[in-house]
């Protein structure tokens, strides 16, 4: 897979800005991603390095719409660590 098939897109919520104070960044990542491609496909994307990933799935909700119900999309997300360097995601 290539670097930017694995990183979706970056979690914008209070709680990953209070987190990126600290040099953790979220991202929303491809469900078959591991750690390792996790790992290199930020360092290879934002030119940092990486210390730790951790990676959890999100369920899918239950929905309505009127009288029809589904679920929403499952998801993986991913809290990067970075060593040295920092992300400017806005």
């Amino acid at each position: 897979m290539d670097a930017r098939d694995i990183i979706k897109r970056p979690v914008i919520t209070e709680r990953s800005a209070d987190l990126m104070q600290a040099d953790k960044y979220t991202f929303d990542v491809d469900v078959k991603a591991n750690k390792t491609q996790v790992k290199h496909a930020v360092e290879e994307i934002f030119d940092v390095k990486v210390e730790k990933v951790n990676i959890m799935n999100v369920k899918p909700k239950k929905k309505r719409m009127g009288r029809y119900e589904g679920f929403t999309n499952r998801r993986r997300k991913a809290i990067v660590t970075l060593k040295e360097g920092s992300i400017e995601i806005f």
